[in-house]
């Protein structure tokens, strides 16, 4: 189990905030299939605090996806203490603040991984966050901002200190993106020099590969990012591998199944169009490397309601039935 600050999770497995994915309908996805947290979409301060109706929207939020973090970025203090007061009185068990996000728009702002650069100022953030916030309070974090100038222990001890109650390192710089291997090791050194919970973060694609993440690097808990939106399922079989149970990948009736609940949690909390448009990321992760998986994916982008989008999936699915097995699992 892991416990970040007074919050009691179910086990150790966290799912990351991805702009455009983690919204309400895949956090009960992820949720129904093992995660013991999930975390909304970053967030912008500056759009929670001048109630903007469609930030304000990222924070709907249901009792059955609990305990739920919401994760805030921005580079004022002042916004950012009033960000959190926001998230939590709609309901937010914890508040992450994003110092990772490498995304051009949201760096020239100074926030997300620019916060990595000015360690003072980043400082009175969250000082003026933990101030006001009386729920658990997390950061998101890089290794620094470029190669060759490593600011992760620095960092990591700047929020400790500051009263941060976990902290979830992604063990790459802001420039490096996705493109270069995640560097685990840091991950190590980090929880070494902490006494509040670690959660490891980066190129967790399957389920052994988290279970070897957390016993190569001491960490407490493992973030998963792309490899639950390809497999949401994934949670699940790191949990029955760690019982020492088979972990299969579901067969195509139960991919079905998932998909079509993904569809119908999309449909009750989202308006048609904003979901429609929503959905169709996630079910080309769910068929990706899947036979025909291309012509999927052109027969959902011509979809203009949800029955129709339901019927393409029932119709990809009952090809999927002729396809030969050895195909199939091969992929």
């Amino acid at each position: 189990m892991l416990q970040i600050g007074t919050v009691k999770l179910a086990n150790w497995l966290v799912m990351a905030p991805m702009a455009g994915y983690t919204n309400l309908a895949f956090r009960l996805v992820a949720k129904a299939q093992g995660a013991g947290l999930v975390t909304s979409e970053m967030i912008s301060a500056a759009g929670l605090t001048r109630r903007q109706k469609k930030t304000i929207e990222y924070l709907k939020s249901v009792p059955a996806e609990k305990p739920l973090a919401v994760q805030i970025f921005g580079s004022s203090p002042e916004t950012m203490a009033r960000a959190a007061e926001i998230a939590v009185e709609a309901g937010a068990d914890i508040v992450d603040i994003n110092m990772g996000c490498p995304v051009k728009k949201v760096v020239k702002t100074g926030a997300g991984a620019s916060l990595l650069r000015d360690l003072k100022q980043t400082s009175r953030i969250i000082r003026a966050v933990r101030h006001v916030c009386p729920v658990p309070l997390t950061a998101k974090i890089r290794l620094g901002w470029s190669r060759g100038k490593p600011v992760a222990l620095e960092t990591a001890r700047m929020l400790q200190d500051c009263g941060v109650d976990a902290l979830t390192i992604h063990p790459r710089f802001a420039t490096d993106g996705f493109s270069a291997p995640a560097d685990w090791e840091w991950i190590r050194k980090v929880k070494e020099h902490l006494k509040i919970p670690v959660i490891g973060n980066g190129d967790v694609m399957e389920a052994p590969t988290a279970i070897r993440m957390k016993k190569s690097t001491g960490c407490d808990g493992v973030m998963i990012g792309r490899g639950g939106l390809k497999k949401p399922w994934i949670f699940r079989q790191i949990l029955r591998l760690e019982k020492g149970m088979p972990a299969p990948d579901p067969d195509l009736l139960e991919r079905r199944n998932l998909v079509i609940n993904h569809v119908r949690l999309f449909r009750e909390y989202m308006p048609e169009k904003r979901a429609l448009h929503g959905i169709l990321g996630a079910l080309m992760w769910y068929t990706k490397g899947l036979p025909n998986s291309a012509h999927f994916r052109e027969s959902i982008s011509r979809a203009r309601d949800f029955d129709s989008l339901l019927g393409a999936v029932d119709r990809y699915f009952a090809e999927l039935e002729n396809v030969p097995a050895a195909r199939y699992e091969a992929q």
